[in-house]
């Protein structure tokens, strides 16, 4: 999946890089779509590759071996789309709203066998009988459908020709399709809950290109959720898994293209 996401960017930067050649080389270049960023709302829509991952603190008993982390998070590619609305609000400001999908996997590994030395109890654990983890209790690949709701503001330079580079930041509220958060089921048997609902701020930069008929957008987004998504296992359940994670924080990275 890494590879295909990274071919397809390459492919698309390459694709990018041409087009952007054919602005600037021109002698007798024309403003396009002049009157287009005076209009008082506009809209379009998104593509964007994704590299979703998890921040994490782990708890120092369960989580940590010394200085040696007991869990790991992988990230791995995704793609999303979604729709673009946009109010003006001055020459330099717009407000925009970017509702969308975003699709995403990770891997988190759980190298915690050695916390069997607290089968016995302790001030947080409850005693619990040790069994040997085989590779599907390690590892859990999480796989999210995320409903992405950003409120952005962004602030965009003057045009040059037919570009126009600009900055955004704003919040995220994020609702996870696939979290798991209401199953009884917990990591005892594979199942891996995090939160629902979930908030975040992002921050983008990138070049605005106007063609003759349309705006095309390529722009770099970061994505930063605040809250800790990590849903305890149930009572009974062996420190493991979630126990051994105190926060679970999503960080993603993405390209996008809008056409406006």
């Amino acid at each position: 999946m890494n590879k295909i996401l990274l071919k397809s960017l390459v492919l698309v930067s390459f694709t990018f890089a041409t087009l952007a050649d054919a602005q600037f080389r021109t002698r007798d270049r024309m403003d396009r779509l002049e009157s287009f960023d005076h209009q008082k709302f506009s809209w379009g829509f998104y593509l964007n590759g994704n590299l979703f991952d998890f921040h994490t603190v782990l708890h120092p008993r369960y989580g940590m071996s010394g200085n040696h982390n007991l869990v790991s998070a992988k990230p791995m590619g995704g793609f999303g789309a979604g729709l673009i609305g946009k109010m003006r609000l001055n020459d330099y400001f717009d407000l925009r709203l970017e509702p969308g999908l975003q699709f995403a996997e990770r891997e988190i590994v759980f190298n915690t066998q050695s916390n069997d030395q607290y089968a016995a109890g302790t001030l947080t654990n409850p005693p619990f009988i040790p069994f040997p983890m085989d590779e599907d209790d390690r590892v859990r690949r999480v796989k999210s459908t995320m409903l992405d709701i950003p409120v952005l503001v962004e602030m965009h330079g003057e045009r040059w020709y037919n570009t126009r580079p600009y900055v955004a930041a704003g919040v995220n509220y994020v609702v996870n399709l696939q979290s798991n958060a209401n199953s009884d089921d917990d990591n005892l048997q594979q199942v891996f809950r995090s939160t629902t609902h979930n908030f975040a701020w992002s921050a983008e930069i990138g070049i605005q290109i106007y063609f003759n008929r349309f705006k095309l957008t390529p722009g770099i987004r970061g994505t930063f959720f605040m809250n800790n998504e990590m849903v305890a296992d149930n009572p009974a359940t062996p420190p493991y898994w979630a126990k051994a994670v105190s926060t679970l924080q999503t960080r993603a990275f993405m390209f996008t293209l809008k056409f406006e």
